[in-house]
């Protein structure tokens, strides 16, 4: 069984920065990718970036320049650092990590989700 552990959210001023780490509880280096969605009030749960096990990232548009997703495999950890925030930014923050096996031509996927922890952005 994973367990991703989110946290580093909280309240932060328009123009402030935060980071986002999440623990997992083992080698994340089993993952073929793992990122940050977001899900703001009311609001479907959105991609925001993603590291696959090959260092590749990707972001959605409006993020493009103010976050930077990273991984660190000795500590299992995956980090958000999120600069240059905006109110548009607030939401819940979840940490996903994906596995992908095969067996023959079937292919399968596992996906794991934490909590989330919330980012508010207000001045």
């Amino acid at each position: 069984q994973v367990e991703l552990v989110e946290s580093g959210g909280g309240l932060v001023q328009p123009g402030g920065s935060l980071k986002l780490s999440c623990a997992a509880s083992g080698s994340i280096s089993g993952f073929d990718e793992m990122g940050w969605y977001r899900e703001a009030r009311g609001n479907q749960r959105e991609m925001v970036a993603t590291i696959a096990s090959s260092g590749s990232t990707n972001y959605m548009y409006s993020v493009r320049g103010r976050f930077t997703i990273s991984r660190d495999s000795a500590k299992n950890m995956v980090y958000l650092q999120m600069n240059s925030l905006k109110a548009e930014d607030a939401a819940v923050y979840y940490c996903k990590a994906v596995r992908r096996t095969h067996k023959g031509w079937d292919r399968y996927e596992n996906v794991y989700w934490g909590q989330g922890t919330e980012v508010s952005v207000a001045s």
